[in-house]
């Protein structure tokens, strides 16, 4: 697959040629924590000790795909694309405690620290002083974007959207013992890019677009039936 990656937002760096930091973009959503809602008027409410350390596994990043476009064949020379793109997955950042634990802001610090998406040697979000995109569970996704690419050449082409996303299960551990364990998700790279159907794809994410519109349009046309 030929992919050709027009833009990518990442949390505080520069990432490289037409990309940009994610501070001038958009991203993730709003966070599972919930208030405890059935608790008693009165009833003493458990919190969070504030010195407690994290531990964290099974840290995963991987490409998710957010928006595809029905494939769209052009003759000799190429030319725009005109087919939007269709949303497919929302990205949102995701924080689950299985009791009391610090914020998901503050989940989502130590996250990006261990993802390598946050470059601090604060302790706490608190701590540093800083803010960081990553850390924020209130991002829109990145939408879709509505740029129109123009191949060069012949061929049945196919755009996209998606997002780099990091997951990983954590334990927080207070000094007194008293243990806490949860999952946090959050994305830190948005791009696009653009394939061609003739190319065999070459990764999960190229199988998914593949999927999704070259392999739905062969089985809609009079060959492909």
């Amino acid at each position: 697959m030929r992919d050709v990656v027009g833009r990518a937002c990442m949390a505080g760096l520069v990432v490289g040629v037409l990309m940009t930091g994610l501070g001038a973009c958009t991203g993730g959503g709003e966070s599972e924590s919930k208030p405890d809602q059935g608790r008693k008027t009165g009833e003493p409410v458990a919190t969070a000790c504030a010195d407690g350390t994290f531990t964290w596994s099974h840290l995963t990043e991987r490409d998710r795909l957010t928006g595809v476009s029905d494939s769209e064949r052009l003759g000799r020379g190429g030319g725009p694309l005109r087919n939007p793109m269709t949303r497919v997955y929302t990205p949102r950042p995701s924080v689950r405690a299985d009791g009391p634990a610090p914020s998901p802001a503050e989940v989502l610090f130590s996250l990006g620290k261990k993802a390598g998406a946050i470059d601090s040697a604060a302790r706490t979000l608190a701590e540093g002083g800083e803010t960081w995109p990553f850390t924020d569970v209130r991002q829109p996704a990145p939408g879709l974007d509505d740029d129109r690419v123009k191949p060069r050449t012949a061929g049945e082409y196919v755009q996209y959207a998606g997002v780099k996303e990091v997951a990983a299960d954590f334990r927080y551990s207070c000094p007194g013992g008293r243990t806490v364990s949860g999952h946090a998700r959050n994305w830190t790279v948005d791009f696009t890019g653009l394939t061609d159907c003739a190319e065999r794809p070459d990764s999960p994410l190229a199988r998914d677009v593949a999927r999704r519109s070259c392999e739905r349009a062969a089985a809609s046309s009079p060959s492909g039936a």
